[in-house]
């Protein structure tokens, strides 16, 4: 078990320190207008609260899922770190929440994700604690749902493992930035065209770059999971991740 640990945490530590570019994460702080910081900040806490009660289970079931779990939590803090300037006060970046999802379920993956969230904003100026609810909403939550149900939807109608990882990674991603786009979209509302209209050029702006990043981050999921069954098959057989047969 140690050495799946020691390869595991040794691809994410070289994954770290490839890292360099710092911008601003997702929404940046002080963007959002008061009323959407804290509605965005009141819709996270039942996710949040959920998960954190999952988490404490799931170890308590079995404590050598620890490991996984941070794992998991490293892998998203590492890919989020990675970014493309795009809209005005916002960027373009992998999520890493796909993988995580896909392990231990979206309710999980909410908190793990807050907590990157946190650390980003307050030790990399990446985001911002008065926008941490909105950032959490579209990252931890929404990527995380989606990832999840079409993962296990992929599954239910037998899509080879590798496709069904690299889509729910792929468009998890992609639905991380749609939700940004309606939520800059419901801020910002555009002076002829409303909501509409704005929704419309958030989301353009958004697909030139989270396009091929998306790709890429189901790409790298999809490598990282294969690693994940051959080095931790027993504890992906445990979460009803992979069958039996697998």
């Amino acid at each position: 078990m140690e050495k799946k640990n020691q390869v595991a945490l040794g691809i994410f530590l070289a994954l770290l320190f490839t890292t360099k570019t710092v911008f601003a994460m997702h929404i940046m702080e002080g963007f959002l207008p008061p009323k959407w910081c804290i509605t965005w900040g009141a819709i996270c806490i039942p996710f949040i609260v959920v998960g954190y009660f999952s988490i404490k289970e799931k170890i308590k079931v079995n404590p050598k899922l620890k490991m996984l779990i941070a794992m998991v939590g490293a892998f998203a803090f590492v890919l989020s770190a990675l970014k493309i300037p795009s809209v005005t006060g916002s960027c373009s970046h992998p999520t890493g929440v796909g993988l995580g999802a896909i392990l231990f379920g979206p309710t999980i993956m909410s908190v793990l994700g807050f907590i990157v969230l946190i650390f980003q904003a307050l030790l990399l100026a990446h985001g911002g604690i008065t926008t941490l609810g909105a950032n959490t909403f579209s990252m931890a939550i929404v990527g995380p749902l989606v990832s999840y149900f079409l993962y296990r939807l992929l599954k239910k109608l037998n899509v080879s493992i590798s496709i069904s990882v690299f889509t729910a990674a792929m468009l998890g991603d992609l639905m991380t930035y749609v939700t940004t786009s309606f939520q800059l979209a419901m801020a910002f509302p555009d002076k002829i065209g409303g909501f509409v209209a704005s929704l419309a050029k958030f989301m353009s702006i958004f697909a030139v770059t989270q396009l091929p990043l998306a790709i890429s981050e189901g790409i790298l999921t999809v490598i990282v999971f294969n690693l994940l069954t051959k080095y931790n098959k027993r504890e992906l057989k445990e979460l009803n991740v992979i069958s039996e047969e697998a």
